[in-house]
């Protein structure tokens, strides 16, 4: 069930803006590149307050915020209001605002660029603009984005910044690019069933995801494809996942079911809706189950390389006595 809920989300994370703000720092969106193709924000002020990220801090269930602290020198979960990440598919920048520790940065090689500090390990870098705001990533791509800030140079990718502030305020965790040939697809095997998925993935043009964690995860997830016909693919193929999800459901654990009951798909000429409302009491029974399995890191890279999702590996097949028709 779990490799089937994962591939799901990561399937459809794309979607088309809705009304409302995001109210994204205009500090932060001076920082994006211009050749971004990917922007995701996390407001972590609203986000720590939350059932579901208590819960996981809790069972120490986000080794990617290590993985985080570790590689940018500040730790989302104490130094961060808000995070912004672009990517152009071969490298990303993070920018964030909050208050920044001093002592995060030990072991990096401290320099002054033009009028900035500069924090260098290896070829990674964090700079800071001022007590409060940060940019971490690529050496060559920090120095670039402070450039652009320092010229006063406002040239980032108006498309996305614009569908992004139209995301409803509430979404603590949101994403949206430019198609899909990123930072998944290009990391999905290109044999077998992954390899279909990938072909159907590629067909998006305009994606978006936005989720409110308040009260469960509610969310919706769309994607605007390039024909009917691959919206109807993908729309056939989210139904698909989440009919073996229902069937992964062991009979001992039928609460679960309720879990897919809350994921709907609709399909309407080339765009592609996915609703997410999933209750609290099953997220926390779902975080309690993946804390009892071998974690998978999904390690955080800021190095001129996407972070590449680690493989679960193929589901082992159940006894049809253990399935659930839907």
């Amino acid at each position: 069930m779990r490799n089937y809920f994962i591939l799901l989300v990561a399937l459809t994370a794309c979607n088309s803006a809705e009304t409302g703000r995001t109210g994204i720092d205009s500090t932060l969106a001076a920082l994006v590149p211009p050749d971004a193709t990917v922007l995701s924000g996390i407001r972590m002020e609203a986000v720590r307050t939350t059932p579901l990220y208590r819960k996981m801090i809790a069972s120490k269930a986000l080794p990617q915020l290590d993985d985080f602290a570790r590689q940018t020198g500040f730790d989302p979960r104490r130094d961060v209001r808000e995070l912004l990440i672009a990517s152009n598919g071969a490298e990303s920048l993070a920018a964030a605002r909050g208050t920044f520790n001093l002592n995060g940065f030990e072991g990096a090689t401290r320099s002054s660029y033009k009028g900035y500090t500069l924090y260098a390990r290896e070829n990674g870098a964090v700079g800071l603009i001022d007590s409060s705001t940060a940019v971490a990533g690529p050496l060559a791509a920090v120095r670039a984005a402070l450039d652009r800030y320092k010229a006063g140079d406002r040239s980032g990718p108006a498309e996305l910044l614009a569908r992004a502030r139209q995301i409803p305020n509430e979404n603590q965790i949101w994403s949206v690019s430019n198609g899909f040939e990123s930072l998944i697809t290009r990391n999905i095997p290109q044999e077998g069933n992954a390899a279909n998925a990938g072909r159907i993935l590629r067909s998006l043009e305009n994606t978006t995801f936005a989720a409110d964690l308040r009260t469960g995860v509610n969310g919706y997830i769309n994607g605007l494809c390039r024909t009917d016909q691959d919206a109807k693919n993908l729309g056939d193929a989210a139904r698909g996942l989440v009919g073996l999800g229902r069937l992964s459901v062991p009979e001992n654990q039928p609460e679960l079911l309720r879990l897919w009951d809350g994921i709907k798909v609709d399909q309407q000429q080339r765009t592609v809706k996915i609703t997410l409302a999933i209750p609290q009491d099953l997220i926390d029974k779902l975080v309690d189950l993946l804390g009892k399995q071998p974690l998978q890191r999904l390690p955080v890279s800021l190095r001129g390389n996407p972070p590449v999702a680690a493989s679960s590996g193929p589901e082992s097949h159940r006894p049809e006595s253990t399935r659930h028709p839907r």
